[in-house]
């Protein structure tokens, strides 16, 4: 039904809505997550498209949402906290049944001693890539020079292979605890380096370097999201 209604323009309201829209979105992700489906969220809004009449309107972006806020409620209902929830949704799912082992493995990341530093460390590093204005590309190993950066570099190769060894088994829990062999490198760059240095290219490698850090910490979910 909520795919019907956007494509209709009606946006459901909620909880008031009189054909109780919020219900079968909900019901779709309760069965899924129950049943452990693996079914891509994308696919079934398709699927349900596929059987409704040619000239009703597609709003994938609209339903995908829709659901999403069903899913962000459903995990809150189950003790999640708002900041776990946003940790694991802002990436974006490929399926609604990695939900709650995603938000496991983020509740599991928090009980580590290296957690709060590495969320404030990832936070930091969002923050000052979103200013600067950088696409991410790679660091350019040939142009790191202090000793920190060097460090931090080798310790993201190190700790990358693990962490994408961990989530193609699906052990989010282990890609996340994979994450706090990092907080003494990401501790000495950020006291030891000048990010912004004067020289451009020195600059920008150091930028592209806090990139691939990012990219390595939110693979599995956005843990910025956890920085108090």
């Amino acid at each position: 039904m909520p795919a019907g209604m956007f494509g209709i323009g009606l946006v459901p309201p909620g909880e008031r809505d009189p054909f109780g829209s919020p219900r079968p979105a909900l019901g779709v992700t309760r069965i899924v997550l129950e049943k452990n489906l693996p079914l891509q969220l994308n696919a079934l809004i398709d699927l349900a498209y596929s059987y409704l009449p040619s000239q009703i309107g597609q709003a994938h972006t609209d339903v995908n949402g829709f659901v999403i806020d069903r899913l962000s409620g459903y995990l809150r209902e189950g003790g999640a906290t708002a900041q776990e929830v946003e940790a694991v949704l802002s990436r974006g799912l490929l399926s609604l049944a990695e939900a709650p082992r995603i938000l496991k493995a983020v509740q599991d990341f928090q009980r580590l001693p290296e957690a709060t530093a590495l969320a404030a460390a990832n936070k930091r590093i969002v923050n000052i890539i979103r200013k600067a204005g950088q696409e991410h590309r790679n660091a350019d190993v040939s142009r790191l020079t202090d000793p920190a950066e060097v460090a931090l570099f080798q310790a993201l190769n190190k700790t990358h292979p693990a962490v994408e060894s961990c989530v193609a088994a699906c052990d989010y829990s282990g890609a996340l605890q994979r994450l706090a062999a990092l907080k003494q490198p990401v501790d000495a760059f950020f006291d030891q380096v000048m990010v912004m240095a004067e020289d451009p290219a020195v600059r920008d490698n150091r930028l592209a370097l806090l990139g691939d850090l990012k990219a390595l910490m939110n693979r599995v979910a956005d843990i910025s999201r956890l920085a108090v």
